[in-house]
């Protein structure tokens, strides 16, 4: 999959732009605060409709702007789309349109351009606390089966529902969310644990690959017996006393974790800053792969000054890891050009002031 060309008008501090994109990707250079990862943001942004750095749609308008706009034009196996997103401040509305065709649900929009994003903040994944890993399996796992997608839906509606419930003291009217909550929870269980259970052999040969020498390992972390559920009723009625006491819903996949160990030992606690970086790429290449074997054509990598922190050794491998058959394309951010690994041949593009040139 490619994206052929970008248009961008009120978004972020980028001057509104109109540009075709090479088939390889780019190498987008400048310095701090000057919008490089702010244009990665918009290349994103058709991906889920959202921001990639989690912000809420008024933020990326422009300050003092109307709202903002962007459409990507994309090529895959299915041949050309049109994809565009258009956000206006004044009641905070979105449209959203495949080849010029208004899309009302959100769920028939998504997965006509498909890219995986790494940032900074991504080494989270390895260091950060459960919610980010939990983030990164719905997002993988929403983009590769529509089947969880909706069920993630109507877990979470209900989820809330009921947490409502008990907040205002209310365990009967919980109770009746309890069905929907173990339909749709059972549904998610059983796709985490099936990608975990797949993804395993593969976390271990990225990390080899990556120059990793200590033995890794991938796990989930959670009550498994939750992926049928004909499970569900007795762990709810066990777990009443405590939901009531906390006024929350203790049980389900919302409280679970994905485990990344190293040597043994829990990765978030053991590993240095290059070994939590090199394990969150990891994963994102996982993710990249499991999206081009589910959808059948090969996502855009999106690196935002991916190269930080990783020894010489490890940016090689890395770079030379990009160049593996399927080649992505693949848009890269640094703040100077010798900051780039060696081999990593892409088109260079500037960004100054919020201007591309």
């Amino acid at each position: 999959m490619r994206l052929e060309r970008l248009v961008a008008r009120g978004f972020r501090n980028l001057a509104d732009l109109e540009c075709d994109l090479p088939a390889a990707g780019l190498a987008i250079l400048g310095s701090n605060g000057q919008g490089k990862t702010n244009l990665l943001e918009a290349l994103y942004y058709p991906v889920l409709f959202r921001s990639l750095r989690g912000s809420p749609d008024q933020e990326l308008t422009r300050f003092g702007g109307l709202g903002f706009h962007v459409t990507a034009q994309v090529r895959g196996t299915d041949g050309e789309a049109t994809i565009a997103a258009t956000y206006t401040a004044a009641g905070r509305k979105k449209r959203i349109a495949v080849q010029g065709e208004e899309i009302p649900r959100l769920a028939d929009a998504i997965g006509h351009w498909l890219a995986v994003a790494f940032l900074p903040a991504d080494v989270g994944l390895a260091a950060g606390p459960a919610a980010e890993r939990r983030r990164f399996l719905d997002r993988l796992l929403a983009l590769s089966d529509r089947r969880y997608y909706t069920a993630l839906a109507r877990y979470r509606a209900a989820l809330a529902q009921r947490n409502a419930a008990l907040r205002t003291d209310r365990p009967d009217l919980a109770r009746a969310f309890d069905r929907v909550l173990a339909d749709s929870g059972a549904v998610v269980m059983a796709s985490r644990l099936r990608w975990v259970e797949r993804a395993g052999e593969g976390f271990a040969a990225e990390l080899d690959g990556l120059g990793e020498s200590e033995t890794v390992c991938l796990r989930y972390h959670g009550r498994a017996e939750l992926a049928d559920s004909a499970a569900w009723p007795a762990a709810l009625e066990a777990a009443a006393g405590r939901d009531q006491a906390r006024r929350a819903s203790t049980v389900g996949p919302h409280r679970d974790d994905l485990v990344l160990e190293l040597g043994g030992r829990s990765l978030r606690s053991v590993g240095s800053t290059g070994q939590q970086r090199t394990a969150a790429v990891a994963l994102k290449l996982l993710e990249l792969d499991t999206l081009a074997e589910a959808r059948g054509t090969e996502p855009a990598l999106l690196l935002d000054d991916v190269f930080a922190e990783l020894d010489v050794e490890r940016q090689g491998r890395f770079a030379r890891r990009l160049g593996r058959t399927p080649v992505p394309q693949v848009f890269i951010t640094a703040p100077r050009a010798d900051e780039l690994p060696a081999g990593l041949e892409l088109e260079r593009w500037r960004v100054e002031d919020g201007s591309v040139a």
